[in-house]
């Protein structure tokens, strides 16, 4: 891959905006660690690549993902769940990259949530029209650990809502390296995202790729 496209990027200082009390935004803080996260992304890719899969419900979710860790969230008509073997093949997920494991410490440990140790990463593929429902992530057996969500590629609106799905939703534009961290008293709050629009990155054209890491066992 051509990586030089991001020069300019590179240049970019990193920032944090708090959203609230547990929730920030670490911007342009994986700008330097592009290569290393995608170039890990197209090595789990090859043999477990995107695909969308099923609520509990039957419908086909909108954003194509797929998993590394010792275990990957999976949805199918049995429900929401963690398991450690991916669906479409029967086999183990991948063992999570060591420069992702780091990262997403380093992340977690910016942010003020020290000691995270992730043992989950969900890739999620986002494309035109894609999106994300509000939700709270609440299939980890304990919510102790921050959320750690690293962006790269097109934009993407964040929403970020209250403790109940009616509180009112706060928007945040999230660009090609920057990373939200929520924990403590914002670890269950509602989020999503918004519709993706059409229009293309340098690098990775008219996808968003999403990297979440999880403490989820």
């Amino acid at each position: 891959m051509n990586y030089s496209l991001f020069d300019d990027a590179s240049n970019i200082q990193p920032w944090t905006e708090i959203i609230c009390e547990g929730a920030v935004i670490l911007r342009h803080f994986s700008v330097n660690h592009e290569a290393t996260l995608l170039d890990g992304i197209q090595q789990i890719l090859s043999k477990h690549p995107f695909r969308q899969m099923r609520t509990p419900n039957g419908h086909r979710m909108s954003v194509a993902m797929t998993c590394c860790g010792e275990v990957g969230w999976v949805s199918d008509s049995d429900g929401y769940r963690y398991s450690a073997y991916d669906p479409e093949n029967g086999e183990h997920w991948p063992a999570m990259p060591d420069s992702f494991y780091s990262l997403a410490v380093q992340a977690a440990q910016e942010a003020g949530f020290p000691g995270f140790t992730p043992d989950s990463c969900l890739i999620n593929q986002y494309q035109a029209g894609s999106r994300l429902s509000l939700h709270q992530d609440k299939d980890e057996k304990k919510f102790g650990a921050p959320i750690v969500s690293f962006s790269l590629g097109i934009p993407a609106t964040f929403l970020f809502g209250g403790m109940q799905r009616s509180d009112a939703v706060q928007r945040y534009h999230l660009a090609h390296g920057d990373v939200v961290v929520w924990g403590g008293p914002a670890r269950l709050r509602y989020h999503g995202v918004a519709a993706i629009k059409e229009v293309a990155h340098p690098l990775l054209g008219t996808q968003r790729i999403n990297l979440t890491f999880r403490q989820a066992t």
